[in-house]
């Protein structure tokens, strides 16, 4: 690295500086944010083309839609924890540049498969149980490499940002995939080939960084035990516990909205891709705002804002799951869009933030093994309930376990306050 390379990077972890664009000053993580909105473009475009084409070979089955979302997530719960490993034993920028080329192929087998008319449904669930398996590993390794590009001072804003780029990426894709889909008569194969060529600029970006100017972390060497380590250190602190059972709850009953958006859209007010994709995009535009709005935090979050943000979620989701009427729906789902990203982005910021360093990964793998290790329970659920109920029901009753969990953290953190100081338990 040059001296002026240097002198700039040492000057940006010092004076992190202000605004909500301030993690972009560092080029590393310039270079990483603007080749994941493209990247992330394309991953919105395959989950809207993948949902939609299971619908299509299924039969509107909200049972199958629950099934493949389930296959999506379910290696989290088995190999989530494995890439926290990886991110703390190896360097995390070639780690995700193997996993976003594996990530690239499954899109581009996708997409020639409907492309040629070989598709069938269980190609489907084979290919996203792989896509899920290699986004299981790769998950905790970029969340944990935000911190190198950045340093812990900027972390907090880069988490924020990561959310804004997600959910730009979430409000410009299912959009982009509506229109395609509804262009070519209902055919997704379009979704699938972009998608697989927007992993190309996420490699590229992992490859024109500068190491040098990295805030590496010293590699945890090989060991037995370290995954026990890891479990042993969240479970031994409190407000990480906290932060992990609100993220399996909500994560398992709440963030299920590519199930419950679908089945509203199909069976309540009986849209086609293009109202579907505009269902998605208005979720998208809440969780931009909330992203956004997040971006400004620069401390570690509170515990009580955690339940308060879970508590106003659940609530929202409750009201979209009740109210009739396409535009009434729409609008809520602004605001229900916002209070998911809010609560999400200030539990990762906690998470990450209250990690020790050289812990990070192995916490960060635990947190995202709750987060969306739950879905394959949830998603599965949601879709039987919405199937013999209502989708109306399969939404609401989600919301409603959320409610719950939250008001129940709420009264355990008060509980906990009343206790004498002797008797608190240690932070």
């Amino acid at each position: 690295m040059t001296s002026t390379a240097a002198e700039t990077a040492t000057a940006e972890a010092a004076d992190p500086g202000h605004g909500s664009f301030r993690s972009l000053r560092v080029h590393n993580f310039r270079l990483y944010a603007s080749a994941n909105l493209v990247s992330l473009t394309g991953t919105w475009m395959q989950r809207i083309g993948q949902d939609w084409l299971v619908l299509q070979l299924s039969g509107d089955s909200g049972v199958a839609l629950g099934l493949v979302t389930a296959l999506q997530f379910g290696p989290t719960l088995v190999l989530g924890l494995l890439g926290g490993i990886l991110a703390d034993r190896h360097d995390k920028r070639r780690v995700l540049v193997v996993t976003q080329a594996l990530m690239g192929l499954l899109a581009l087998c996708l997409a020639t498969l409907v492309v040629t008319d070989a598709i069938a449904l269980w190609h489907v669930f084979v290919l996203a149980a792989g896509l899920g398996s290699v986004a299981a590993v790769d998950a905790p390794v970029r969340q944990a490499f935000v911190s190198e590009m950045v340093g812990p001072g900027l972390l907090a804003n880069a988490v924020g940002l990561n959310s804004t780029i997600f959910n730009g990426a979430r409000l410009v894709g299912p959009s982009l995939a509506g229109l395609l889909i509804g262009a070519a008569g209902g055919d997704t194969a379009p979704a699938f080939f972009v998608n697989a060529a927007s992993f190309v600029f996420t490699i590229g970006a992992l490859s024109a960084m500068r190491p040098d100017e990295l805030h590496r972390s010293a590699p945890v060497a090989r060991g037995r035990g370290q995954l026990r380590e890891g479990l042993a250190y969240a479970w031994n602190r409190a407000d990480l516990r906290l932060a992990m059972v609100l993220a399996f709850v909500i994560g398992t009953f709440g963030f299920n909205f590519q199930v419950t958006i679908a089945l509203m859209a199909r069976e309540v007010l009986g849209l086609g891709a293009e109202g579907f994709g505009l269902l998605s995009t208005l979720f998208a535009v809440g969780s931009l705002s909330g992203a956004f709005v997040s971006t400004r935090r620069s401390a570690r979050p509170r515990r009580r804002f955690l339940v308060v943000s879970a508590v106003v979620f659940g609530l929202l989701t409750v009201v979209c799951g009740l109210v009739s009427g396409f535009w009434p729906f729409a609008v809520l789902l602004v605001p229900t869009g916002a209070a998911a990203l809010v609560f999400s982005v200030a539990n990762n910021s906690f998470v990450q933030l209250g990690a020790d360093p050289q812990m990070r990964g192995r916490v960060m793998a635990l947190y995202f093994t709750c987060f969306m290790g739950g879905t394959p329970l949830g998603a599965p659920l949601v879709g039987w309930v919405s199937e013999h109920l209502g989708a109306r029901w399969g939404m609401s009753l989600g919301g409603a376990v959320v409610v719950v969990a939250g008001v129940a953290a709420g009264l355990s953190l008060l509980r906990a306050r009343r206790l004498p100081a002797a008797a608190a338990p240690a932070p």
